[in-house]
């Protein structure tokens, strides 16, 4: 797609960019609540059936880092519809899988188009869009990044409850259809493309590094966070983007110019993407898993829960990208990740009775400084690369998004089971037949098991929301220092210019006879200056 239509009806071709990019979200989020039934369905155990989620995070991740080439080999455009196709037809293959094995392997086939689809998207605003508006444009552009997360959960466990686990995947196909449709009717035809080498060895080696931390992260609560296994899957995959990084700077068309991080906005845009990527799903997992561990939750009633909070960040994302195009990046995005900072603590404040209406609260409160801050961190990294490196910039933020939302929740997943063994232990220690010891603690432990139950499963339930709480407290810090990151994120966003056509060149005879009959500028003796002499002589 080339440049010179920007800004001339760029409306309906962000809208078609959204809805792709919330089916590729929403493919990520809405499964989760359906991995009990499809087990029911298929049988084998929660390790095998959990490979529906895990194959297609993998592959997401992998494909991810691909994009850069896709679009420069086929164009943005062509790269775009056919990932609408592929996803749309995936999508119906897993909603008619027959077996495990089958609708693993269609997940995969699903996560390809999956992980390229917001990349694209991404580098077809900053094409489409005039340099004034990107910040709008990337606010509606992040509704389709954060409300398919958050939306996913309530959609999931609504259609699982009431019909079945295949409309899970079958509901996207006639969304899918709508947007191969519109893309066909809207986006232009014509595209710049060039055909650069496939660089092999950085994508093995960033395809490893991807699939061993996925792995990881997905099994280290099973395995033991400290289990050889998780270990050497941690060692392989630091080794293997050292590897990457290497590669990259040595080749002469690299998957993904990781040079792009020289531009200091931009690299530090990244580590704000990765804070606000782990507070962001931390709050995703841990509040429903809270709601349905301690307060006993369905999955859709925790869903719904969590909607307050998910329109919010709907109606923000627009919002903050308009005044990204007014003030910059800084404030909007220090005031959200302070906002964001706050509710965290709010949340930290969790305790097992806490009413509904307060946790509503907090949530919404986190969410709106993410709504504030999400997307102007994206817009401003990526605005301020050079225009060619745009296509790297996006595919490099994209990268770093599902990589750090994905490792965040691992890690905290990890944090949180060895501090409920720890206070599990030290508390369970308290309960002993010493006289010194409160009444009703003897009363229950000389009524044995009977007596002991009730007061176990309190116990649970508070040590649960300890860690949870605690987890809060690590995001609110970590927040809290992106807000004092943001204060360096500056300018406004600005997209590549629109190529300027070449002046015409002029014709053979025109320019010889113009040549003879200009005057010739010779130096003057007087002053040394270029001055044109009087007419020749004819001969």
């Amino acid at each position: 797609m080339t440049t010179s239509g920007r800004g001339a009806g760029w409306a309906l071709p962000l809208l078609v960019l959204v809805l792709g990019t919330f089916l590729s979200a929403l493919g990520t989020s809405i499964i989760n609540v359906a991995i009990s039934a499809i087990q029911r369905d298929f049988g084998g155990g929660m390790d095998s059936v959990r490979w529906v989620s895990t194959a297609y995070l993998l592959t997401l991740g992998i494909s991810t880092a691909t994009s850069s080439w896709f679009t420069e080999r086929f164009g943005a455009t062509r790269v775009f519809l056919a990932c609408m196709v592929v996803f749309t037809i995936a999508s119906a293959l897993c909603g008619i899988a027959w077996d495990l094995p089958t609708l693993i392997g269609f997940r995969v086939l699903q996560a390809i188009p999956g992980g390229i689809i917001p990349v694209v998207a991404m580098q077809l605003i900053y094409r489409l869009v005039p340099a004034e508006k990107i910040g709008g444009a990337m606010g509606i552009y992040g509704m389709g990044v954060i409300l398919a997360p958050a939306l996913g959960p309530a959609l999931g466990g609504w259609l699982v409850e009431d019909t079945s686990w295949h409309l899970v995947f079958f509901i996207k196909v006639p969304v899918g259809i709508i947007g191969i449709i519109a893309a066909l009717v809207i986006f232009p035809r014509n595209a710049e493309t060039s055909r650069p080498r496939f660089d092999l060895p950085g994508f093995a080696a960033i395809a490893t590094a991807l699939a061993t931390m996925t792995v990881a992260a997905d099994r280290g609560p099973d395995w033991g966070w400290t289990s050889y296994g998780i270990l050497i899957l941690a060692t392989v995959s630091v080794l293997c983007f050292a590897l990457f990084v290497v590669i990259e700077l040595e080749v002469d068309q690299p998957l993904i110019n990781i040079r792009v991080v020289r531009t200091l906005v931009y690299s530090n845009s990244l580590v704000l993407i990765a804070i606000s990527a782990v507070g962001l799903f931390a709050l995703l997992y841990y509040v429903p898993l809270y709601l349905q561990t301690n307060k006993g939750f369905s999955s859709l009633d925790a869903g719904l829960l969590m909607m307050p909070s998910a329109l919010t960040m709907a109606v923000l994302a627009p919002a903050a990208g308009r005044l990204l195009d007014r003030f910059g990046g800084r404030w909007p995005i220090t005031i959200g990740l302070a906002v964001a900072a706050y509710g965290s603590l709010l949340l930290a404040q969790i305790t097992p009775d806490v009413p509904r209406e307060q946790l509503v609260l907090w949530t919404t409160i986190r969410n709106i400084g993410v709504g504030l801050s999400m997307m102007p961190i994206m817009a401003a990294g990526v605005s301020a690369l050079p225009p060619a490196l745009i296509n790297a910039g996006s595919t490099l933020a994209n990268v770093v998004m599902r990589t750090a939302s994905s490792l965040g929740v691992a890690v905290f997943g990890g944090l949180q089971t060895a501090q409920q063994a720890q206070l599990m232990a030290d508390r369970g220690g308290l309960i002993t037949h010493d006289p010194a010891s409160p009444a009703p603690l003897l009363d229950a432990a000389a009524k044995g098991v009977a007596g002991l139950a009730p007061l176990y499963k309190q116990l649970v339930k508070h040590v649960g929301t300890t860690t949870y709480a605690n987890a809060f407290y690590v995001v609110a810090v970590m927040t809290g220092i992106g807000a004092a990151m943001g204060l360096m994120m500056r300018g406004k966003p600005r997209a590549a210019p629109a190529a300027k056509p070449a002046a015409p060149a002029a014709a053979p005879a025109k320019a010889r006879a113009d040549a003879r009959s200009a005057p010739v500028r010779v130096p003057s003796p007087h002053n040394g200056r270029m001055d044109t002499p009087a007419p020749a002589r004819r001969r």
